[in-house]
């Protein structure tokens, strides 16, 4: 199909244990249903090693529908995270505006702020296509736009994960929620699902946390993960729902790493939150965290592909010409993670 991996793509947890681990972050909704199949084929072809998608049913569906793609046409299964939250979270929101109030004269500097494509001509916000950056809340000169937030509630957790299945689970969290956190731990204990690993993330930014006060955090997370008998996963957040695009961001998540990593409880950590094709230039190729996690860059840079295959009117992955380009687009992103084998 003209298209070849070009390094043996580790295990999720050989990956860990190398520092060369690779998230796709695949957004709360990412366009439609069909591009979160394809953005997950392109990614899980190029070698990632976990793809995080949003706690729905759809867009899990939608998710597997292209990972599967991916196993049977290539060998390549990334583990399918699904990302929750222990409380109000940035990472789980919408934009949310009536168009019927906005002047006509008014320039739309939300339409053109937007990384997502979400705010259309005389339209409100596209729900399926905003992934709750919040770029547009600050953009609106009359401050029409408005957060609606979207997460679950606690109760929700173990029928969802019963019916989900995933190979992972990555909880949001912030300061004074620890009790939230064990109840949700507790919920998806009793859906009797095994996971492959427990993420937790959480960063200074947005959370009125000091480094010390964070590192207290996550120990509180880590005694009640390793009471369920669960192995953790540190996610650092650098700068949550950046879009991860200006070269500006691209040491957040190192500086943040840098300062936590003596810190933290036992289990690998991997960074994200402004990470973008720059990261990688500001670590010690012998050290480092155990992995990355690439969210509206690794969007960004395939949704052209996505954009033109939608204009052919067919599936990205039934396009071998816009799927080779894709993928060698997504592989020069990641491969300089997935390639690192350092001992941690």
């Amino acid at each position: 199909m003209g298209v070849n991996n070009q390094h043996k793509v580790l295990s999720g947890n050989n990956a860990l244990a190398h520092g060369a681990w690779v998230k796709l972050i695949c957004g709360a909704s990412n366009q439609d249903l069909l591009s979160i199949s394809d953005l997950c084929a392109v990614y899980a072809v190029a070698g990632v090693h976990c793809v995080d998608v949003a706690a729905d049913i759809a867009v899990v569906r939608a998710a597997r529908k292209g990972l599967d793609w991916a196993k049977n046409n290539y060998g390549n299964r990334p583990w399918l995270m699904i990302s929750i939250s222990d409380g109000k979270d940035v990472h789980f929101r919408k934009a949310s505006f009536n168009p019927k109030l906005c002047p006509k004269e008014c320039p739309r500097p939300c339409e053109k702020i937007c990384p997502a494509e979400a705010i259309e001509e005389n339209q409100g916000v596209n729900a399926n296509k905003c992934y709750g950056c919040g770029r547009c809340l600050t953009a609106c000169p009359l401050g029409l736009i408005r957060e609606k937030e979207t997460n679950l509630v606690i109760g929700d957790y173990k029928h969802l994960i019963s019916n989900i299945k995933p190979d992972a689970v990555e909880i949001h969290t912030s300061s004074g929620r620890s009790k939230n956190f064990e109840a949700i731990i507790a919920e998806l204990i009793s859906a009797e699902v095994p996971f492959r690993r427990l993420a937790v993330s959480c960063g200074l930014e947005g959370h009125n946390l000091t480094v010390n006060s964070l590192a207290r955090e996550l120990w509180q997370r880590h005694s009640s993960i390793t009471r369920f008998g669960l192995n953790p996963l540190w996610q650092l957040d650098g700068r949550p729902m950046s879009g991860d695009l200006g070269k500006g961001t691209s040491r957040v998540s190192i500086a943040l790493w840098e300062k936590m990593k003596h810190l933290l409880p036992p289990g690998p950590i991997q960074i994200a939150g402004g990470t973008n094709s720059h990261t990688i230039e500001h670590i010690n190729n012998n050290v480092g965290p155990s992995g990355i996690a690439f969210g509206g860059m690794a969007r960004a840079l395939i949704q052209p592909y996505l954009s033109q295959a939608q204009e052919k009117k067919m599936n990205l992955r039934d396009w071998p010409e816009g799927l080779e380009l894709a993928v060698k687009t997504a592989k020069d992103l990641i491969n300089p993670w997935a390639t690192r084998r350092v001992s941690l």
